[in-house]
């Protein structure tokens, strides 16, 4: 079984995304919506209406004369539906 997700992300944007039911994680580079989806709701008990996929590109990075990129992410917001935002908050 893969780890579905990463970590949760915490910006200034995420937490304003939070009145709106949304919360971001950054999830498994092989994870999908499906299973995103069907984690969220066993693990929080709770109900999600929606789950939005982004990637983020990994930086250009300088050492010296070395040059390289940082990871590559991908990142999963959550959409809870009205009923369920109360089982969360404890949690955040």
């Amino acid at each position: 079984m893969k780890r579905i997700i990463e970590g949760i992300v915490v910006t200034e944007k995420s937490a304003r995304a939070l009145a709106d039911n949304q919360y971001t994680f950054l999830i498994n580079p092989e994870a999908n919506k499906i299973e995103v989806k069907t984690f969220v709701e066993d693990y929080f008990n709770v109900k999600v209406s929606n789950v939005n996929i982004v990637f983020l590109k990994g930086k250009k990075k300088r050492q010296g004369r070395y040059e390289g990129t940082s990871n590559p992410r991908k990142k999963a917001i959550v959409t809870l539906k009205e009923g369920s935002i109360e089982k969360v908050k404890g949690l955040f």
